[in-house]
This record gives structure tokens, C-alpha cells and sequence, in this order.
């Protein structure tokens, strides 16, 4: 046997090893288990249902932008399910504010709960089954204090007005209107 014959035979168990640990993988992580005999289903816990999206924007700049929401995220080697809702969200900078809006549905104005500093804002909303975090981070520094929130028809907006010089100063609840 010729020293390439050997090489072409050890290259190839090689990567039928990867092959099979590829499809396992697939199998163990992606909505296969219901081709498991019940008794052999993993235990794990499930959040469901399940919510994904993202979208992509275009900065002045011409760099494409992709935000991704939702309560599943891809992993390394398998998903990554949270219990918490990451909400759609958009943050708007105007010449002097700041505006964050948020679809929240299913919640009611009561059940969200704000928190702000001058560089990022907090929220986190629970109602029944439902949960939602997300923590933005703002692309300017903003006067917490000057904050106001409103909520309608599941959809939370912010206003910030902006600051000419951050001072890292304590946090804000935020009460919403």
C-alpha cells in the first residue's frame, strides 16, 4: 500500500467521523426527538413557543446591519432557547433625542418595568406565559430623568432627550403614561 493510499484512507474515516457526529448533532438538537421512542426523549426543558426573526438595515455608512429577536438564537453546536422574549426593537437618533420602540404584546402597561441609565435602558415585561428582556444599549449618552414612555397597542415607545456630556450617573426607574 502506497504512502498516498494510506493518507486517502485515514483522510476519509476522518471525515466520515465528522459526518456522523454532524448528523448526530442534527438530530439531538433540531425538533428530531419525536423520532425517539418516548422513554428516550431528553428530559430538557422547553420554553416554546418559539419566536425568531431579524431584519436588516442599511447605515449611512452602506454597512448592512442585521438585528436578530426572538427567544431562540443560533448556537455553536445547537440552538440556544431563553425563557424571556427578546423583542423587535428599534432605537431612533434624532438631532436632540432618542427614541426606543419596542413591540411588547400580550402584556399590559403595568406589567413592563423600565430602567434606564445614561447609556442603556432595561426592560422587562411578565404577563401569564409570556416574558420579555431586552437591554439596549443607547448610541448616545441621554438625560434618564427626562424619559417618557408610553404603551399602546403592544407596542412601548421611549423618548430620551440626548446630553452633551455623560456624567455615569445612577439609574432611572421609568414610569410609563
Amino acid at each position: 500500500m502506497s504512502e498516498f493510499d494510506e493518507w486517502y484512507r485515514r483522510t476519509k474515516r476522518f471525515f466520515d467521523e465528522i459526518d456522523k457526529l454532524f448528523e448526530r448533532m442534527f438530530k439531538e438538537s433540531f425538533f428530531l426527538e419525536e423520532e425517539k421512542p418516548l422513554e428516550k426523549r431528553s428530559k430538557r426543558k422547553v420554553y416554546g413557543p418559539y419566536y425568531y426573526g431579524f431584519s436588516v438595515t442599511v447605515g449611512p455608512d452602506g454597512i448592512p446591519r442585521v438585528k436578530e429577536w426572538g427567544n431562540i438564537k443560533p448556537g455553536y453546536i445547537q440552538p440556544v432557547f431563553r425563557e424571556a422574549i427578546e423583542p423587535f426593537t428599534d432605537v431612533i437618533e434624532e438631532e436632540d433625542k432618542i427614541r426606543i420602540i419596542m413591540d411588547i404584546p400580550g402584556v399590559e402597561k403595568d406589567d413592563i418595568n423600565i430602567e434606564a441609565t445614561e447609556n442603556e435602558v432595561k426592560v422587562s415585561a411578565e404577563r401569564d406565559d409570556r416574558k420579555y428582556y431586552k437591554v439596549v444599549s443607547l448610541p448616545d449618552a441621554v438625560k434618564p430623568e427626562s424619559a417618557k414612555a408610553s404603551y399602546k397597542n403592544g407596542v412601548l415607545t421611549i423618548i430620551f432627550e440626548k446630553v452633551k456630556k455623560s456624567k455615569g450617573g445612577k439609574g432611572v426607574k421609568i414610569k410609563i403614561e
